[in-house]
């Protein structure tokens, strides 16, 4: 199963008028991250950054200047994003930007069933919050001081962490004839481990002694002590059976 987890940055709020000026993310494959990456600063063609979205990221219209625009890495991106699900925080305002970008050019909306918001997922959990991915890396002890500004790349990274955790942790994948990740459009088979039961037990490792001390012991403990009535019901079990 691959997921790339995905952020954006943007000239400002209003997906019809402002532009995606960053977009990265990183590939899961049976949540685990593989290594490979898509990150691109974006040149919004004459479009003014807001002071307030500046503030947020960082980055100038200095900074994106001689940056490709977003129709030279539209496929580049498709191809990195194909047949994987698109996982963000927030997934909103990220797909509706993208879906606006990807409509200048021709090019179809993102299938929303592919997308997987971790905001949504993080509100279920935690519903007291707070659910910001800042607060979310604090809450699962993931490093991100790092952070002095949002970027698309680190964002990615940080949010595939945080979304492991959101969906229950790390679950390693049984993979036939493979040590490492599948790469895209590979079959994966899983195998079933089969544990046999043992065909006589095991001979007990207690000495004489060691049961003539612990029976001394138990002597100790009167009448109405839990481990008597814990033995007793054990006794009584075996009988029975």
């Amino acid at each position: 199963m691959r997921e790339i987890i995905f952020d954006t940055e943007t000239t400002g709020l209003d997906s019809r008028d402002d532009r995606v000026i960053e977009l990265g993310g990183v590939e899961l494959v049976n949540r685990f991250p593989t290594g490979r990456t898509f990150h691109h600063y974006i040149n919004p063609q004459g479009r003014a950054i807001h002071a307030e979205a500046q503030s947020v990221h960082g980055i100038s219209a200095a900074d994106l200047a001689g940056k490709p625009t977003f129709a030279e890495i539209a496929e580049e991106w498709l191809r990195f994003t194909e047949g994987a699900k698109l996982v963000a925080h927030n997934a909103t305002f990220d797909i509706g930007f993208l879906n606006v970008e990807f409509g200048r050019l021709g090019h179809p909306p993102v299938d929303n069933g592919l997308v997987v918001d971790t905001l949504a997922l993080a509100r279920r959990k935690h519903p007291m919050g707070p659910n910001s991915l800042d607060a979310l890396c604090r809450r699962y002890g993931i490093d991100n001081t790092k952070r002095a500004k949002h970027g698309a790349l680190l964002d990615s990274e940080l949010l595939a962490e945080v979304y492991i955790e959101l969906i229950g942790g790390k679950q390693a994948a049984l993979i036939l004839d493979s040590a490492t990740a599948p790469a895209q459009g590979e079959n994966v088979r899983q195998i079933e481990i089969i544990v046999a039961e043992r065909p006589a037990p095991l001979v007990p490792r207690l000495t004489e002694a060691e049961r003539a001390a612990h029976a001394a012991m138990v002597a100790t403990l009167g009448e109405k002590a839990l481990w008597l009535k814990a033995t007793s019901s054990e006794a009584s079990a075996a009988t029975s059976s």
